[in-house]
């Protein structure tokens, strides 16, 4: 088998991958890293020394390939299926583009923020930042809300890249800044995400592992 994804079922950047992986049955052979093993990070970093998840190595045409979003691009050009993740229009596909940046940058790294302050000690936490978070959270929220369709997907009638990144980006989100009462679209596209096979895969796989994820404190 030509593709090999190093990852872990509960990083919410790897589900982007795994998404797109399994909308078109593309076949790979999955490599869960504990990057708590010594061993095993070790052998992760000396691949990518960034030492992030995903990544994607191509033995076929000898490429290793980090970074979700670039991962997905990949797969678009060189395993290509019935779900295409970016359009063929350029200008729907630069919009694409923005919308998973937007996503990661704005709804998955406040996340994260949050996530991350609650393993730290707790002398060591950082309030003001995780209130900032939590505020750029509501802001994302609101964007989405006036942004997404009543119905269908993110860019429209098709599935992309953008829907990729949406799914964990909203799950986790969620999660930390629950969703107000004011939204309906962004609750509702949520759940459409959720029902489709793709990401219910990914979701059905990862939940073993959700008692890992980092609780509030106290």
């Amino acid at each position: 088998m030509s593709l090999t994804l190093y990852y872990h079922p509960l990083s919410s950047f790897c589900w982007k991958v795994l998404i797109a992986l399994y909308e078109n049955d593309t076949p790979f052979t999955p490599k869960l890293i504990n990057l708590g093993d010594a061993d095993e990070r070790a052998a992760f970093v000396k691949l990518w020394p960034v030492g992030k998840f995903p990544v994607l190595c191509d033995e076929q045409r000898q490429r290793t390939i980090p970074e979700s979003s670039i991962i997905i691009e990949y797969l678009d050009q060189h395993f290509g299926g019935a779900t295409r993740f970016i359009p063929d229009d350029p200008d729907l596909a630069l919009r694409t583009r923005l919308r998973d940046r937007f996503l990661d940058l704005y709804l998955h790294m406040p996340t994260q923020t949050v996530v991350f302050d609650r393993l730290r000690p707790g002398d060591a936490r950082d309030p003001l930042g995780v209130a900032e978070a939590r505020t750029r959270l509501r802001t994302s929220y609101a964007m989405l809300e006036a942004e997404l369709p009543s119905d269908g997907w993110a860019m429209g009638d098709h599935f992309t890249l953008a829907d990729c990144a949406a799914l964990p980006a909203l799950f986790y989100a969620e999660k930390v800044e629950p969703f107000g009462g004011e939204l309906a679209k962004v609750p509702a596209y949520l759940a459409r995400l959720k029902a489709r096979r793709s990401v219910a895969r990914v979701l059905a796989e990862a939940e073993p592992y959700f008692d890992m994820f980092p609780r509030e404190p106290g």
